[in-house]
């Protein structure tokens, strides 16, 4: 589950900023340069991620810039960053409810207690 978890905020990321260099990304996500990596790489394996070098392009966004890649969601690479979100908002609307119902039991329990202090 914390894989999936950790692609999903890798795809988010990509997806939000394809400009983003490795280092600022792995900065923003909290985990290691070499971690992101390896996950990148491992997500373009599976078809889920094009990395694209810009080095010789002399159009690319800031010619002066040392990132020379680009990252672009795939097809297949939009579909799992929605079929994780989809989960993801699935776990989080069931422990909103399991809280909800702990909060109900809770609340019982000490209008119970009131009556019986009364």
């Amino acid at each position: 589950m914390k894989k999936n978890q950790e692609y999903l905020d890798i795809l988010r990321k990509i997806n939000n900023d394809p400009k983003a260099s490795q280092r600022s990304l792995s900065t923003n996500l909290g985990i290691s340069l070499g971690k992101l990596n390896y996950c990148i790489n491992s997500l373009k394996k599976k078809g889920l991620v094009k990395i694209k070098n810009f080095r010789d392009n002399k159009n690319r966004f800031n010619p002066k810039s040392k990132n020379n890649y680009f990252y672009i969601l795939t097809p297949k690479g939009v579909t799992l960053k929605t079929k994780l979100t989809i989960n993801f908002m699935k776990k989080k609307i069931e422990e909103y409810d399991e809280l909800k119902y702990e909060l109900m039991k809770h609340d019982k329990s000490k209008k119970k207690l009131d009556k019986t202090l009364l």
